[in-house]
Protein backbone atom coordinates (compact mmCIF):
# COMPACT_ATOMS: atom_id res chain seq x y z
CA UNK A 1 0.00 0.00 0.00
CA UNK A 2 1.27 3.24 -0.89
CA UNK A 3 0.81 6.48 0.86
CA UNK A 4 -0.13 8.66 -1.81
CA UNK A 5 -0.89 12.49 -1.52
CA UNK A 6 -3.54 14.24 -3.11
CA UNK A 7 -2.19 16.40 -6.07
CA UNK A 8 -4.06 19.44 -5.46
CA UNK A 9 -5.51 20.64 -8.71
CA UNK A 10 -5.17 24.88 -9.14
CA UNK A 11 -8.11 26.20 -7.53
CA UNK A 12 -10.56 27.74 -10.28
CA UNK A 13 -10.18 24.91 -12.78
CA UNK A 14 -12.92 23.75 -14.18
CA UNK A 15 -14.25 20.09 -13.91
CA UNK A 16 -13.12 18.20 -16.85
CA UNK A 17 -16.17 16.58 -18.45
CA UNK A 18 -16.92 12.50 -18.18
CA UNK A 19 -19.36 10.22 -18.76
CA UNK A 20 -19.57 7.19 -16.80
CA UNK A 21 -21.72 3.61 -16.01
CA UNK A 22 -23.25 3.97 -12.58
CA UNK A 23 -22.73 0.77 -10.89
CA UNK A 24 -26.04 0.57 -9.26
CA UNK A 25 -28.55 1.69 -11.60
CA UNK A 26 -26.61 1.18 -15.24
CA UNK A 27 -27.26 4.62 -16.38
CA UNK A 28 -25.01 7.10 -17.79
CA UNK A 29 -23.49 10.00 -14.97
CA UNK A 30 -22.15 13.14 -16.71
CA UNK A 31 -21.63 16.90 -15.21
CA UNK A 32 -25.56 17.22 -16.87
CA UNK A 33 -26.56 15.35 -14.09
CA UNK A 34 -25.61 18.23 -12.00
CA UNK A 35 -26.24 20.97 -13.99
CA UNK A 36 -29.43 22.15 -11.27
CA UNK A 37 -27.17 21.33 -7.85
CA UNK A 38 -25.75 23.99 -6.29
CA UNK A 39 -22.48 22.53 -6.66
CA UNK A 40 -20.72 19.22 -6.98
CA UNK A 41 -18.51 16.98 -4.97
CA UNK A 42 -16.45 14.30 -7.16
CA UNK A 43 -14.91 11.76 -4.90
CA UNK A 44 -12.40 8.99 -6.28
CA UNK A 45 -12.85 5.96 -4.24
CA UNK A 46 -12.52 2.27 -4.39
CA UNK A 47 -13.77 -0.75 -2.41
CA UNK A 48 -10.35 -2.29 -0.69
CA UNK A 49 -8.17 0.58 0.30
CA UNK A 50 -7.90 0.96 3.53
CA UNK A 51 -8.22 4.85 3.51
CA UNK A 52 -11.36 4.53 2.18
CA UNK A 53 -12.91 1.34 4.27
CA UNK A 54 -11.83 4.13 7.19
CA UNK A 55 -13.93 6.41 6.34
CA UNK A 56 -17.34 5.06 4.51
CA UNK A 57 -19.91 5.34 6.79
CA UNK A 58 -18.69 9.27 6.55
CA UNK A 59 -19.15 9.22 2.55
CA UNK A 60 -22.95 7.98 2.93
CA UNK A 61 -22.90 10.65 5.98
CA UNK A 62 -22.47 13.30 3.41
CA UNK A 63 -24.56 11.97 1.08
CA UNK A 64 -27.24 12.42 3.58
CA UNK A 65 -27.11 15.51 4.98
CA UNK A 66 -25.96 17.28 1.57
CA UNK A 67 -27.84 16.11 -1.34
CA UNK A 68 -31.13 17.20 0.63
CA UNK A 69 -29.57 20.65 0.76
CA UNK A 70 -29.34 20.02 -3.12
CA UNK A 71 -25.31 19.00 -3.52
CA UNK A 72 -24.32 16.79 -6.73
CA UNK A 73 -22.46 13.91 -5.07
CA UNK A 74 -20.57 11.29 -7.15
CA UNK A 75 -18.20 8.37 -6.58
CA UNK A 76 -15.76 7.32 -8.85
CA UNK A 77 -13.58 4.25 -8.58
CA UNK A 78 -10.44 3.96 -11.37
CA UNK A 79 -8.70 1.53 -10.42
CA UNK A 80 -7.17 -1.57 -12.60
CA UNK A 81 -9.65 -4.54 -11.74
CA UNK A 82 -7.60 -6.64 -13.71
CA UNK A 83 -5.16 -6.56 -11.05
CA UNK A 84 -7.48 -5.66 -8.51
CA UNK A 85 -10.44 -7.71 -8.59
CA UNK A 86 -11.95 -6.54 -5.30
CA UNK A 87 -12.78 -2.91 -7.19
CA UNK A 88 -14.69 -4.53 -9.83
CA UNK A 89 -18.08 -3.21 -10.65
CA UNK A 90 -20.28 -5.63 -8.75
CA UNK A 91 -18.00 -5.13 -5.81
CA UNK A 92 -18.60 -1.74 -6.17
CA UNK A 93 -22.10 -2.15 -6.60
CA UNK A 94 -22.66 -4.21 -3.28
CA UNK A 95 -20.10 -1.56 -1.08
CA UNK A 96 -22.65 0.79 -2.56
CA UNK A 97 -25.85 -1.27 -1.39
CA UNK A 98 -23.98 -2.27 1.80
CA UNK A 99 -23.43 1.49 3.25
CA UNK A 100 -26.49 3.18 1.39
CA UNK A 101 -24.72 5.40 -0.67
CA UNK A 102 -27.55 7.42 -2.02
CA UNK A 103 -25.41 8.82 -4.71
CA UNK A 104 -23.83 7.08 -7.70
CA UNK A 105 -21.08 4.91 -7.78
CA UNK A 106 -19.57 4.95 -11.45
CA UNK A 107 -16.54 3.25 -12.68
CA UNK A 108 -13.59 4.31 -15.21
CA UNK A 109 -12.53 1.66 -16.91
CA UNK A 110 -10.28 3.07 -18.83
CA UNK A 111 -8.86 5.75 -16.47
CA UNK A 112 -9.19 8.59 -18.78
CA UNK A 113 -11.35 10.87 -15.69
CA UNK A 114 -8.98 10.02 -13.08
CA UNK A 115 -6.21 11.62 -15.29
CA UNK A 116 -8.21 14.58 -16.33
CA UNK A 117 -8.64 14.99 -12.67
CA UNK A 118 -5.17 14.66 -11.45
CA UNK A 119 -6.51 11.93 -9.30
CA UNK A 120 -3.56 10.14 -6.96
CA UNK A 121 -5.05 8.56 -4.28
CA UNK A 122 -8.19 6.82 -2.79
CA UNK A 123 -10.12 9.11 -1.48
CA UNK A 124 -9.53 12.11 -3.78
CA UNK A 125 -12.17 15.03 -3.25
CA UNK A 126 -12.84 17.94 -5.08
CA UNK A 127 -15.66 20.27 -4.53
CA UNK A 128 -17.09 22.54 -7.51
CA UNK A 129 -19.23 25.21 -7.24
CA UNK A 130 -22.50 25.71 -9.37
CA UNK A 131 -20.61 26.74 -12.39
CA UNK A 132 -18.16 23.83 -11.74
CA UNK A 133 -15.13 26.05 -10.81
CA UNK A 134 -13.31 23.94 -8.59
CA UNK A 135 -13.24 25.66 -4.71
CA UNK A 136 -11.46 22.42 -2.57
CA UNK A 137 -9.40 19.82 -3.12
CA UNK A 138 -7.85 17.62 -0.50
CA UNK A 139 -8.71 15.53 2.61
CA UNK A 140 -11.73 14.96 4.69
CA UNK A 141 -10.19 15.65 7.43
CA UNK A 142 -6.88 14.41 9.61
CA UNK A 143 -8.00 10.97 11.14
CA UNK A 144 -5.76 8.33 9.21
CA UNK A 145 -6.97 4.53 9.74
CA UNK A 146 -3.53 4.59 11.87
CA UNK A 147 -4.39 7.54 14.31
CA UNK A 148 -6.35 7.78 17.03
CA UNK A 149 -8.39 10.78 15.34
CA UNK A 150 -12.01 10.32 14.43
CA UNK A 151 -13.53 10.54 11.08
CA UNK A 152 -15.67 13.83 11.06
CA UNK A 153 -15.01 15.09 7.69
CA UNK A 154 -14.36 18.56 9.40
CA UNK A 155 -12.29 19.78 6.66
CA UNK A 156 -14.59 18.97 3.61
CA UNK A 157 -17.63 19.45 5.71
CA UNK A 158 -16.78 23.58 6.72
CA UNK A 159 -16.36 23.54 2.39
CA UNK A 160 -19.27 22.39 1.60
CA UNK A 161 -21.04 24.52 4.46
CA UNK A 162 -19.34 27.65 3.16
CA UNK A 163 -20.36 26.76 -0.70
CA UNK A 164 -23.99 26.08 0.07
CA UNK A 165 -24.25 29.22 2.04
CA UNK A 166 -22.12 31.59 0.06
CA UNK A 167 -19.35 32.03 1.61
CA UNK A 168 -15.37 32.34 0.96
CA UNK A 169 -13.39 28.66 1.64
CA UNK A 170 -10.05 29.29 2.80
CA UNK A 171 -7.64 28.39 0.42
CA UNK A 172 -5.32 26.89 2.79
CA UNK A 173 -5.88 23.13 1.81
CA UNK A 174 -4.67 19.80 3.24
CA UNK A 175 -4.17 16.97 0.62
CA UNK A 176 -5.94 13.71 1.17
CA UNK A 177 -4.13 10.94 1.80
CA UNK A 178 -4.62 7.39 0.79
CA UNK A 179 -3.50 4.14 -1.24
CA UNK A 180 -2.28 5.63 -4.77
CA UNK A 181 -4.12 4.93 -7.61
CA UNK A 182 -3.78 1.28 -9.03
CA UNK A 183 -3.21 2.39 -12.48
CA UNK A 184 -3.20 -0.23 -15.87
CA UNK A 185 0.61 -1.25 -16.65
CA UNK A 186 1.73 1.39 -18.83
CA UNK A 187 -1.13 3.69 -17.92
CA UNK A 188 0.18 5.91 -15.26
CA UNK A 189 -0.32 9.28 -15.67
CA UNK A 190 2.78 12.18 -16.13
CA UNK A 191 2.08 13.82 -13.09
CA UNK A 192 2.43 10.74 -11.08
CA UNK A 193 5.07 10.26 -9.02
Amino acid sequence: MARTPSIMLSLGTQAPEFSLPDTVSGGTISLENFDDCQGLLVMFICQHCPFVIHVKPELAKLGQDYIPKNLGIVAISSNDVENYPQDSPEKLKAMAIEYNFNFPVCYDQNQKVAKAYQAACTPDFYLFDRDFKLVYRGQLDDSRPSLDIPVTGHDLRNAIDALLSDQSITSEQKPSLGCNIKWKPGNEPEYYG
